[in-house]
């Protein structure tokens, strides 16, 4: 008899108090469900240990040693759960108390030299060890990984690109071993996105050498500014500098706004911005300036800089070009952004994926087993795209990481627009995926000792800050329309950004799309250059429209938005996608290829089905169900490579969270009583 009928029937019988049905006779009790460790039948078909050098690519070695720096103190908070030890912060504690124990496990790691040549060596690996260090700080702790972001990446980022020797030898040693706290004061209630805008006015005081800086207004304020609230002792203060009556900009100075003692400086106010969402062991602070005093040294002058007597001195003459020159370096935050943030897309995919490999839901038939739920087609079509998705995050961090590190002056632009791209995609891809993992772990997943539900609290911050989401996707299209312009203008190739495939004659995607051709790699590239090509086109167009009809350039781009928004996303997942196919390419002939080509297909195959191929015309309607019914299959043959696939990205099991393991005797009821 259907299952379903058979409990329609039960149901029925009880509500209508009838004698019981003879069907029921074949019902029994279930046996109650014992815990088996998904590695005892689930095989692994490649090296996994390979697979994450692959994935990790630099400094494996110090990520391990920092995970287990963080695993031997008490201080990470260690407690035993179904019979293995768990780290994670306490998220239930008051705001006061998380603050505190953030700054302690940050002095711990002080004082076993995690930070040791963080901004007193330079070169190409101490870059590449932050970055690994900075991903594996913020798998334990977003608010640990944020405080240091704010005192390394800001304030001691800045102190060295916006500075010159004499900052150098003044700040950066002392910075370097957490003697000056730093913080980064850009944001203002009433400014975020809009820098240029910010309201803090400096003005020159000749005769005492010394720049006074100012808050105006109660929108000037500094406000949602890291470390501010409580810890730091000087600021980054971005203002308005107005020499001689005459307004030069945005500019950046030093400011001491505690002494050593933990006092505030005169002249200096702060409040507290009070309770979050999440990242409550970040001390946010507001900070209003009356009248500060600071010498003029404290300009950051690497751009710009003021004579003893007064004068203006830039070899930029341009405002916009200084302003420029000035914001260029600023992209290291949405960089170590944009890399950590896949680092939690990692342990959240291999916290839901080794869950739903033990638990089990529903019978097909009557008495017997129930199924794992990985095993449902619709769980493995909800899961494994977001898995093919954080691989192919993992090769473009990567990508972006190189392009960083071998900076030079001319690729400012080329990385500011990557950055931008990836930052925006990587968190909102980050908060996507942590929500799914949330509603497959169900009840489970709303538990902070399980971390989903909370990292999704912990991360959502990272689509505003650094730059509005919205807004840095329309900067990609802005910069794409420049190359654009340039190129007809020049009547010369496109080069850079990856725009070369706009040389080559228009790909042709066929009427009937087999497996095979919807698989390839070429395929999947040719459909995703397609679209950026045609976008960009249309983009232009419409732009150009707008301004023989609208009163300004800037008019065109806001009524172009949409569209802006479509190219952004277009550029990027062509990028993502175009790293992912590079990486592939690089293995020779093996198991561990094939497997990464099924991934590498399942990511090409869902950005083909972004709606977009269908609103634009770039795939008929049958040709976007035989995508759709492909996705479904290369899921189906991803699954019994999901546990090796989230094994392979190495996070450490005390790292996750029980319900990655026995989940129930993390649950039982002696593990109360202990």
């Amino acid at each position: 008899m259907d299952r379903a009928f058979e409990r329609t029937k039960i149901l029925t019988d009880h509500l209508l108090q009838s004698s019981p049905s003879p069907v029921q006779t074949s019902l029994s009790s279930n046996a109650c469900f014992n815990y088996t460790l998904p590695e005892l039948s689930e095989k692994y078909a490649f090296d996994t240990k390979e697979m994450r050098r692959l994935i990790d690519g630099h400094h494996l070695e110090v990520r391990d040693r920092l995970f287990g720096m963080m695993s031997q103190s008490k201080l990470f908070n260690p407690r035993v759960r179904g019979g293995k030890v768990f780290v994670s912060p306490d998220y239930n504690q008051p705001m006061e108390q998380q603050r505190e124990i953030t700054l302690k496990r940050i002095d711990y790691l002080f004082e076993r030299g995690a930070f040791k040549g963080w901004l007193t060596e330079q070169g190409e690996e101490i870059e590449l060890r932050k970055f690994a260090s900075f991903e594996v700080f913020g798998t334990f702790d977003h608010s640990m990984g944020t405080m240091l972001a704010v005192h390394f990446f800001l304030w001691g980022g800045a102190v060295q690109v916006f500075g010159t020797k004499h900052h150098h030898d003044k700040w950066l040693r002392d910075t370097e071993a957490h003697v000056v706290k730093g913080c980064f004061a850009m944001s203002e209630l009433g400014h975020g996105s809009n820098v240029r805008g910010v309201e803090t006015v400096t003005t020159y005081d000749s005769n005492t050498q010394e720049f006074v800086i100012n808050t105006p207004c109660e929108s000037a304020q500094k406000f949602w500014i890291g470390g501010a609230a409580n810890h730091a002792t000087h600021a980054i203060v971005f203002s308005q500098l107005n020499i001689n009556g005459s307004n030069q900009g945005v500019h950046a100075f030093i400011a001491q706004i505690r002494d050593a003692d933990g006092y505030l400086c005169q002249n200096v106010r702060i409040a507290d911005c009070g309770r979050k969402i999440g990242l409550n062991g970040v001390d946010n602070g507001r900070i209003w300036f009356d009248n500060v005093r600071v010498p003029r040294q404290n300009l950051l002058n690497s751009v710009a800089d003021v004579s003893a007597d007064g004068k203006y001195l830039s070899s930029i003459n341009d405002p916009d070009q200084r302003f420029a020159a000035f914001l260029a370096p600023l992209t290291i935050g949405r960089v170590s952004i944009a890399t950590s943030t896949v680092y939690i897309s990692k342990a959240g995919l291999t916290i839901a994926i080794r869950y739903a490999l033990t638990r089990r839901a529903f019978s097909l038939k009557p008495n017997e087993p129930e199924v794992l739920l990985l095993d449902y087609p619709s769980y493995q079509r909800r899961l494994l795209p977001l898995l093919a998705k954080t691989y192919a995050m993992s090769f473009a961090s990567h990508y972006l990481k190189k392009l960083f590190v071998k900076r030079t002056p001319q690729s400012y632009k080329t990385i500011h627009i990557f950055s931008s791209a990836f930052k925006a995609t990587f968190t909102w891809n980050n908060l996507h995926i942590l929500q799914e993992c949330r509603e497959a772990c169900g009840g489970q997943g709303l538990r902070t000792e399980n971390h989903v539900g909370q990292w999704k609290a912990e991360f959502d911050v990272q689509s505003t800050f650094e730059g509005d989401n919205n807004i840095l996707m329309q900067q990609i299209s802005k910069a794409l329309l420049a190359e654009y312009v340039a190129a007809k203008k020049r009547k010369k190739a496109f080069k850079g950004l990856g725009l070369e495939h706009m040389n080559k004659p228009c790909p042709v995607i066929p009427s009937q799309l087999t497996s095979t051709a919807l698989r390839s790699s070429q395929f999947q590239m040719d459909a995703l250059c397609l679209r950026e090509r045609d976008l960009l086109n249309r983009f232009a167009a419409e732009i150009s429209h707008y301004q023989a009809k609208g009163p300004s350039k800037e008019h065109a781009f806001n009524m172009s938005y949409q569209i802006a928004e479509d190219l952004g996303r277009a550029f990027t997942d062509r990028s993502i996608f175009q790293a992912f196919a590079e990486a592939e390419a690089t293995l020779a002939a093996s198991s561990l290829k094939d497997v990464l080509g099924m991934v590498r297909s399942l990511y090409g195959l869902i950005c083909v089905e972004d709606a977009s191929f269908l609103r634009y015309g770039y795939l008929s309607v049958e040709n976007a169900a035989a995508v759709r019914s492909e996705i479904t299959k290369v899921c189906g043959e991803l699954r019994p490579h999901a546990l090796a696939l989230v094994s392979s990205f190495g996070i450490p099991d005390a790292f996750l969270s029980p319900i990655a393991f026995n989940w129930i005797d993390a649950n039982s009821w002696s593990s109360i009583q202990h």
